[in-house]
């Protein structure tokens, strides 16, 4: 569940951490102090806070260990907007360096869709005023209030309006049938349905944008293909947009009137410059794959390509004004966590002006036994709750045993000692090796309770642990 950063110190971020991810505590605690100075900014003098930078994370260590899962876990945990890209993605063939800056747009993006959530709850009371309002003009055709606001039109019959035993067709309701004389009782009459549920199967017809009908048209704003960012897709709505109708009940069509009206009470100039001013303040960039871009001096070809890209994104790192669609955005306060394995290279080959811009290291330990163990029982999404969990669906009661999990955390040690350390990911392999069998014929074994021993362990796994060839390709 999401916080609000202010709510949350460093040791409280370490704490619900702690509950998905085992281990690390350096790292958590690195992150942890870096997303409480963010608030601490904000506390500032306005003179002095905008000489505090951010104090931008590379975390380095091998697959598996928890990196990506600690940048995921922080963006469910707090209400700074986030988002993971890959740098890897800049260096494709024909694509080297292309539109590092999409990277903010993206964030921007998620900061919109943030604080218009925010915004439409704060409406959300006067906007299902107007949606009861718009099911009654539906549901009485031709009888619209005239004070009440425009809302989608319907050519439904009236013999497809019937409010239960007794009840005429609703033209014939009240004095004033389905005209412009429908009288006030007559509404109220249908508005207590509406709202003690008689009508929510009633088929009524409303009209919706249709999508997809309208050409999406880019604009240059800069002086090449990858500063395209402003979309007028919608440009069709200045000559009155295009709807269609769309035959659906009550529930339904109350849904739709609802994230109407939300949108057009939100205010989009305000909605623009908090989600702006949210992104600048409090957002981060996770980069995954950073030493994918990490070159070695005086190499040639693909190191160049790599060694173009981090010069593409050093300018963001270090702040810089970027042109989205919803305003220009300042990169300078915005958080940076870097991750890689730099197995192949060290955080030192990476371009000294970009190391700069990374001044907190932390390394991430390679996982043993122990913490296999405690991968597979602690955390509150740990594989051997979901697997149980899975199972029980379909009537099957699995038990572990405390000697089988440890067998499993040795079996995953012992295989990542001798083929590649994937980390916690080779879990995943052995847990699906292990219950291939039950998994295949639990809808036989239904009512049954199966016991996962350490027996149980060796008869389904050793045989293949023993087959290095095996190993290599089945775990």
């Amino acid at each position: 569940m999401k916080r609000e950063l202010s709510e949350l110190t460093p040791a409280e971020i370490v704490r619900e951490l702690d509950k998905f991810i085992i281990g690390q505590e350096k790292a958590k605690k690195v992150v942890a102090i870096a997303l409480r100075n963010r608030l601490r900014r904000q506390r500032l003098p306005e003179d002095l806070r905008d000489e505090v930078a951010p104090k931008n994370i590379i975390m380095i260590g091998p697959t598996g260990v928890g990196k990506t899962e600690i940048a995921r876990r922080l963006s469910r945990l707090t209400g700074a907007p986030f988002i993971k890209v890959e740098a890897t993605k800049y260096t494709e063939v024909g694509y080297v360096g292309r539109d590092v800056e999409s990277m903010v747009r993206d964030l921007v993006s998620v900061g919109i869709s943030m604080v218009k959530s925010e915004l439409q709850e704060e409406v959300r009371e006067e906007a299902e005023r107007r949606t009861e309002d718009a099911l009654l003009d539906l549901l009485l055709p031709g009888g619209r209030r005239q004070d009440t606001a425009p809302t989608p039109k319907t050519d439904t019959p009236d013999s497809q309006i019937n409010v239960g035993p007794g009840s005429e067709r609703s033209g014939d309701v009240g004095d004033g049938g389905t005209g412009p004389g429908v009288s006030e009782a007559t509404r109220e009459k249908f508005r207590t349905m509406l709202r003690d549920g008689k009508l929510e199967d009633k088929q009524v017809e409303v009209q919706v944008s249709s999508g997809g009908g309208f050409p999406s048209i880019e604009v240059f704003s800069g002086s090449s293909f990858e500063e395209m960012d402003l979309n007028l897709g919608n440009l069709g709505n200045l000559f009155g947009g295009r709807k269609k109708k769309k035959r659906t009940t009550v529930r339904q069509a109350r849904e739709i009137i609802l994230q109407e009206e939300m949108d057009k009470l939100v205010d989009s100039d305000r909605l623009s410059e908090l989600a702006r001013n949210r992104v600048e303040q409090m957002g981060i960039i996770f980069i995954d794959e950073i030493d994918k871009v990490a070159s070695k001096e005086g190499r040639q070809g693909v190191d160049v390509s790599r060694e173009g890209v981090q010069r593409d994104i050093l300018p963001i790192v270090e702040g810089s004004k970027v042109n989205t669609k919803h305003g220009i955005v300042d990169t300078s306060h915005i958080l940076f966590i870097a991750a890689g394995a730099f197995h192949a290279s060290k955080p030192s080959d990476l371009i000294p002006e970009l190391q700069g811009r990374f001044p907190l290291r932390v390394e991430l330990e390679a996982l043993g036994s122990e913490d296999f163990f405690n991968i597979l029982t602690q955390p509150q999404n740990a594989l051997i709750k979901q697997y149980t969990a899975l199972m029980k669906t379909e009537g099957v009661e699995l038990t572990f045993s405390e000697d089988a999990i440890r067998e499993l955390s040795e079996i995953a040690a012992d295989v990542n000692s001798r083929t590649e350390n994937i980390g916690a990911r080779r879990l995943h392999t052995i847990m699906e090796v292990l219950l291939e069998e039950i998994s295949f014929t639990a809808p036989d074994l239904k009512g049954q309770k199966i016991p996962i021993t350490r027996e149980y362990v060796g008869e389904r796994l050793n045989d293949v642990v023993q087959d290095q060839d095996l190993t290599r390709y089945i775990l």
